[in-house]
């Protein structure tokens, strides 16, 4: 059943990096925001004429927590219509339309194999609510692997917040890439792929594929985690753009 379209206000609004920003958006016709780690909110912007151009989906960033309250992140695209509608014209206490929570990329239930959480950019949105959940609520889950890719160290989002839950949670590794830096302090340079296919290696554990991100990084990682002997089934993926 969907859900029906509601008025969400804007209620903080913090900058993450130099082209991204956290929107914390409160629903006051609800007590508690109900939606399961993974999924995403529509939003109708005023930006056309017909509805399908105006709707943009962006993934839930936060983990349920029983409140009204849940967090976008959103990068500025440079000819995205939304995005600069979003950047330049919202600002705390604007009201935003919008419909939720909607969509099936979600944890299995219950986690029997390992978890490959696999982003890039703001693709990292609904894998931060999925292993904050897990560690909020003592999910079971077996190894949990967390792989970012992004340019440089001030593009990577939550950096600190998950390095702290790596800490935290037992069996999670968090393994943030940076395509556009010189190595330091062992820091990983390069793309995602070579950090899974090293972590599988020849052991090739039981393991389910949750990949997040652009259409060109999910292509690449579908051929080579088929190309390493995983069944297509095993893969599930959330495209942005």
């Amino acid at each position: 059943m969907l859900e029906p379209w509601r008025t969400g206000k804007v209620i903080r609004i913090e900058n993450a990096t130099e082209s991204t920003r956290r929107f914390f958006i409160q629903i006051p016709e609800l007590e508690s925001f109900d939606f399961k780690p993974g999924q995403f909110v529509t939003l109708d912007l005023p930006i056309h004429e017909k509805k399908n151009k105006r709707w943009r989906s962006y993934s839930i960033a936060s983990a349920p927590d029983g409140t009204n309250v849940f967090e976008l992140v959103i990068v500025l695209l440079e000819n995205g219509a939304g995005t600069n509608y979003l950047f330049n014209e919202v600002t705390v206490g604007s009201e935003l339309t919008l419909r939720g929570p909607q969509g099936v990329f979600t944890l299995p239930d219950p986690v029997e194999k390992d978890l490959f959480f696999i982003c890039t950019g703001t693709g990292i949105a609904p894998f931060r609510s999925m292993v904050h959940y897990m560690n909020e609520h003592q999910v079971p889950h077996k190894n949990i692997y967390l792989i970012f890719g992004c340019r440089k160290t001030e593009d990577a989002l939550y950096y600190h917040e998950l390095k702290e839950l790596e800490a935290k949670l037992d069996r999670f590794y968090y393994f943030p890439t940076f395509s556009r830096e010189v190595p330091v302090d062992g820091r990983r340079t390069g793309y995602v792929h070579a950090v899974y296919e090293e972590i599988i290696g020849q052991n090739k554990p039981e393991a389910s594929f949750f990949l997040c991100g652009w259409k060109n990084m999910i292509d690449d990682a579908k051929e080579k985690i088929t190309g390493l002997g995983y069944d297509r089934k095993a893969i599930h993926q959330e495209i942005y753009g």
